[in-house]
């Protein structure tokens, strides 16, 4: 059914039958920055189960109001990424599925209870198999709603989701992928919101496919240009685990263009740097 060996994820490097869209895809395509559920940290799982159960009961006490519905969509994504077994996983997703879509029966141009339909639809997925491939023109269908209502919600999250579905997504007739459509959203997303390391990180990691090494480098340079500036601007401790990735996925794209690897906390600046990592 699937690859013996799954692809990397973090890395943005897939090798997929070409007539299967696993769910590892759709993992990726929606640039979830994640590490997997037994990698993040007790305090990590602590808040998403915490932010969770406050999402729930706040839901159960307003149950037609907007915010309060696509707030617990985006607590369901959180938690059901940190679960391990599928059931639970789909359990959660279908929840926040639930919400959004009963936020999208009140508000049908709420921006972010259409993405986080279409990020909840990507965490039903990775617990198919072949039923993944039906979920992608959902999910297509959502983040393009997210991105007529409001393209710069999650740092254009809208234009990030749909680059990389039609990037790591099989072409036409199996699925959705379209590399003039991949690069015209990746694009878009740096446009948007170039400080963001996810979205540097994605243009880069599919020009490289792309075979566009002086383009996926410029982008590698602009991210370490930023890189200090951002991990001050970002310094959230719900970020962490993001940023755990960002870095091995800045890592693994520096290793390929010959560029030497980073720490992930930039010096102090009243001493002197530190040599590159050692890849």
């Amino acid at each position: 059914m699937f690859p013996s060996k799954k692809p990397q994820v973090k890395t943005g490097h897939f090798t997929i039958p070409a007539l299967l869209c696993s769910a590892w895809i759709l993992f990726a395509a929606l640039d979830l920055p994640r590490l997997g559920a037994s990698d993040y940290t007790a305090p990590e799982r602590a808040r998403f189960e915490a932010t969770f159960h406050r999402a729930e009961r706040a839901r159960a006490e307003n149950t037609n109001t907007v915010e309060v519905l696509w707030r617990f969509g985006h607590a369901a994504f959180d938690w059901a990424d940190a679960q391990s077994r599928d059931r639970d996983r789909a359990r959660i997703a279908q929840a926040g599925m639930d919400a959004c879509n009963a936020a999208l029966a009140i508000d049908p141009k709420c921006a972010q209870a259409h993405y986080f339909l279409a990020l909840n639809l990507g965490q039903l997925a990775q617990t198919k198999t072949l039923g993944a491939l039906r979920i992608v023109p959902r999910i297509e269908a959502a983040f393009a709603a997210a991105l007529a209502a409001d393209p710069a919600i999650d740092n254009a999250g809208p234009d990030r989701g749909l680059g990389l579905l039609y990037f790591e997504a099989p072409g036409w007739p199996t699925s959705v992928g379209d590399r003039t459509k991949a690069r015209h959203h990746l694009e878009r997303c740096v446009e948007l919101a170039p400080a963001h390391p996810g979205n540097r990180l994605c243009l880069a990691e599919a020009l490289l496919e792309w075979r566009d090494r002086e383009g996926a480098r410029a982008q590698l340079e602009a991210i370490d240009r930023d890189w200090a500036a951002n991990r001050l601007r970002l310094a959230d401790p719900a970020l962490e685990a993001d940023w755990r990735v960002w870095l091995q996925r800045r890592n693994a794209l520096a290793a390929r263009l010959k560029r030497p690897a980073i720490g992930l906390d930039p010096p102090s600046t009243n001493a002197p740097p530190p040599q590159p990592l050692a890849l």
